[in-house]
């Protein structure tokens, strides 16, 4: 059966299809969620171990801080080495998943795969501020790719397969199933298919059991049990909505200005180094800022920080986590995005509480509610990210809240034009590989070169000559004589031979005709 019968046979034979997409999304979600899994224990192990570090650094003086350093720098050269062999590492990962559902891109899943757990491990293992989250769902997303080739499907089913292993990925990373599924739907494919659905819930089920039996079965964040907001101050939500959904857009804007930034820095090790060497800085004076933030938002809960002290976290937080991400090692927003709107939501809590319209017992609210708000402005899904908290805090009796703090952000992010961040990364990264594919067109030229006596093109056929990838060679003139170019023409000194080739590849043609 070609590809072509296979994809109308998915269309046309849909109920079978059905069971078949569910006992294949188990297969996803099981192996997503043991590679999720191995990233997630690597990850809270590097947190685990960084309070040693000052331990390590007190203990061994300037020969600790030497090696230290030299560590950096190898993370750093390591990282580079990374996104240079696999661009489509780089960054969160979810907007590469959106451009592959698009038809717009392609990935060698294994390959992404590799670079994307093993640079997302050194690049938040060393404390840069960024998330598990965005990678998971593209590991995930590559599993699904990678099972649907090895079966030899064809690229309808390839898509299925796909989205329900960033479903997976994604519900792996935050304990979170029905938020995987929601994501999927309202984010990744923005239509309710029922073909995604089942392949969906049976990976993101199955990616949530594995990662539980490894990692238990409570939320990611660790909150106590939230008193009920009275009715009578309900009203708070929209406010909050209002000042986190500018807080949103600061953070898109924020972003792109420092991608935009880095894109004036030369290519190279210096990108990863710079904010590993902030990250240094700042574990000296301000560690609870480094990594993804978690046990941040837990520390917010169990011990409030007093109104100064958490604008210092947000505004460093805010600075480092646009550093990191604009460097373009493998690492997501989604994690330092929630953090933050804990922290907006923390701070305006205690302005609240400053002013006396809300008590002190519902901070704790406000920091879920937040986080909420913060991913809808940002985002813009207010139904994935009130389900996501709902799951990731265990709190399941503040729906209404959620919601109409969610709406409220979105709704002012709207109304200053805010785009969904994962949507505006893809087409800046669409238009910037259009536009290079366009300079590059524009530096090809057709260029005349004469061959010496004894040159390395003196005598030699053209077929056995290693041209430049992307040239041809146009004609060959020998006195008034024009010769068609073939293999089998051997060229000789005093030949002029024209060549379409790029700019950056003449030199290579040069110093063989000379």
């Amino acid at each position: 059966m070609s590809k072509q019968e296979a994809a109308l046979q998915i269309i046309s034979d849909e109920r079978p299809l059905r069971r078949k997409l569910f006992t294949t999304g188990i297969i996803i979600g099981a192996a997503t969620g043991v590679v999720i899994a191995f990233f997630r224990g690597a990850l809270e192990l590097s947190e685990d171990l960084r309070p040693y570090l000052a331990d390590f650094l007190n203990a061994h003086g300037a020969l600790g801080y030497a090696a230290w350093l030299f560590a950096l720098l190898a993370a750093a050269w390591i990282l580079n080495r990374i996104v240079s062999y696999e661009p489509m590492s780089t960054g969160s990962g979810i907007p590469q998943v959106k451009g592959i559902l698009l038809g717009e891109m392609r990935m060698r899943w294994l390959s992404v795969l590799l670079a994307k757990v093993f640079g997302g491990i050194i690049a938040i293992g060393a404390g840069m501020s960024l998330g598990r989250e965005g990678p998971s769902v593209q590991i995930g997303a590559c599993v699904g790719q990678g099972i649907s080739e090895l079966q030899g499907k064809p690229r309808t089913a390839t898509r299925l397969y796909l989205t329900a292993g960033a479903g997976a990925g994604l519900a792996a990373a935050f304990n979170a199933p029905l938020a995987g599924v929601i994501f999927c739907l309202e984010e990744l494919t923005k239509s309710f298919s029922p073909l995604v659905l089942m392949a969906t819930i049976a990976a993101t089920v199955t990616a949530t059991v594995v990662t539980q039996f490894v990692f238990g079965g409570g939320p990611v964040f660790h909150f106590p049990e939230l008193l009920m907001m009275p009715l009578e101050t309900i009203w708070l939500m929209v406010p909050l909505g209002v000042v986190i959904g500018f807080l949103g857009v600061g953070f898109n804007k924020g972003l792109f200005f420092i991608l935009d930034a880095y894109d004036r820095l030369p290519k190279g090790i210096v990108r990863p180094l710079l904010p590993l060497l902030t990250g240094a800085g700042l574990f000296m004076v301000l560690p609870q800022v480094l990594g993804g933030g978690n046990r941040l938002v837990d520390s917010l809960v169990a011990h409030p920080e007093p109104l100064m002290m958490l604008l210092i976290l947000f505004v460093v937080k805010y600075m480092y986590t646009m550093l990191c991400f604009g460097s373009g090692v493998p690492g997501g927003i989604f994690l330092p995005m929630l953090v933050l709107g804990a922290v907006g939501g923390s701070l305006c809590a205690a302005a609240a509480e400053a002013f006396g319209v809300l008590p002190g017992a519902y901070a704790a609210n406000f920091i879920v509610f937040g986080m909420a708000a913060y991913f809808a402005a940002v985002v813009k899904s207010p139904v994935t990210g009130s389900i996501l908290v709902m799951e990731m805090t265990g709190s399941f009796e503040h729906l209404l809240a959620l919601i109409l703090v969610s709406v409220s952000a979105y709704l002012t992010a709207d109304a200053m034009h805010s785009r969904p961040v994962y949507d505006a990364l893809l087409m800046r990264s669409l238009r910037k590989r259009r536009q290079e594919e366009k300079k590059s067109e524009k530096q090809r030229s057709i260029i005349e070169f004469s061959i010496a006596e004894a040159s390395v093109m003196d005598g030699i056929y053209v077929k056995d000559f290693s041209w430049p990838e992307d040239s041809l060679l146009v004609s060959i003139r020998r006195g008034e004589t024009e010769i068609i170019p073939h293999g089998t023409v051997k060229l000789q000194a005093g030949d002029l031979i024209y060549v379409l080739i790029e700019d950056r590849e003449i030199d290579k043609i040069r110093k063989a005709v000379d």
